[in-house]
């Protein structure tokens, strides 16, 4: 492609249309036309007509590094930034189904880090974002490395635990990941600690794992935006376009197919409470209790 004598905007469009074609892939991992590193693009996003710093410090006000002697590490600058870089991230459909995927996205990631408690001050859901790790293994937990990964195998002495907002886990996703943003897959893999070192990195890593399917899994973008079809074998096990595939898709071998813990009843909670936020009905098929996880026949 040519970008001789173009505009920014003209420049910016073309470079969207080419992203949703494939001839520049930067959410993909090693599909269609030659792939640009996350690292490299840079998009417009919606989610400034969502949410503003004052909103994202209201909604998240014990979040990871908000205390005055601490940088804050989930601000809503990195917020932003990471999502510029996922032009389709809030970006399909109409206003409703935008703000159902700011919703679902919001209430994942508030309870995959939450440092909430029943009595907690302000209420369990003020204390989203509030780990920037998994506790306990801050000094690594090696049961995340899967030796079997002939593609994004671990090295020695790295650990694979969660870490960022969505607490990306397991040296398949830090390598994929590390592929798509870097352009190298051996980055993260190398120093996965890079994800709780720099805060937008850190966000795109959420985002990523967001808008990226993994078979037989769905993304959760397709899922929330309608884009997804379930499959014979999806619908067979009673995984329906919902809310609750999200989680399947994020947790299901462990809050999915089984009666609802407390935990996972605070995601579906999570869930309610930013669409009721966002003025949006949270839809069908909220929670995952009646699903098989994927893989599971």
């Amino acid at each position: 492609m040519y970008f001789y004598s173009m505009g920014l905007k003209t420049l910016k469009a073309v470079l969207i249309i080419a992203y949703l074609i494939g001839d520049f892939a930067p959410n993909a991992c090693g599909q269609g036309g030659r792939i640009i590193p996350l690292q490299q693009v840079h998009f417009n996003t919606t989610l400034t007509k969502h949410l503003n710093g004052s909103k994202w410090a209201s909604l998240f006000p014990h979040r990871y590094g908000s205390t005055a002697t601490m940088t804050d590490f989930y601000s809503f600058k990195a917020f932003v930034a990471a999502a510029e870089k996922f032009p389709l991230f809030l970006g399909e459909g109409d206003q409703q189904t935008r703000k159902r995927e700011l919703a679902a996205f919001l209430a994942n990631i508030a309870q995959e880090t939450s440092g909430g408690w029943q009595g907690a001050p302000e209420g369990y859901f003020k204390w989203g974002l509030y780990f920037l790790q998994e506790k306990a293994c801050e000094h690594g937990c090696p049961q995340y490395s899967d030796e079997n990964s002939k593609d994004y195998p671990p090295v020695n002495g790295r650990s694979y635990h969660g870490r960022g907002p969505k607490q990306l886990s397991w040296n398949y996703n830090y390598g994929q990941f590390s592929q798509a943003y870097f352009g190298d897959k051996n980055v993260l893999l190398n120093n996965p600690d890079l994800l709780i070192q720099n805060d937008t990195l850190a966000f795109a890593s959420a985002i990523w794992f967001w808008m990226t399917a993994q078979k037989p899994k769905p993304s959760c973008h397709d899922i929330i935006t309608g884009k997804w079809t379930p499959t014979e074998a999806d619908m067979r096990d009673n995984r329906l376009p919902g809310f609750g595939v999200t989680v399947n898709v994020i947790n299901g071998g462990i809050e999915c197919g089984t009666p609802t813990n407390s935990k996972t009843q605070y995601r579906y909670d999570y869930y309610k409470l930013f669409c009721n936020y966002f003025k949006v009905k949270p839809g069908d098929n909220i929670d995952c209790i009646t699903q098989k996880p994927f893989n599971i026949q």
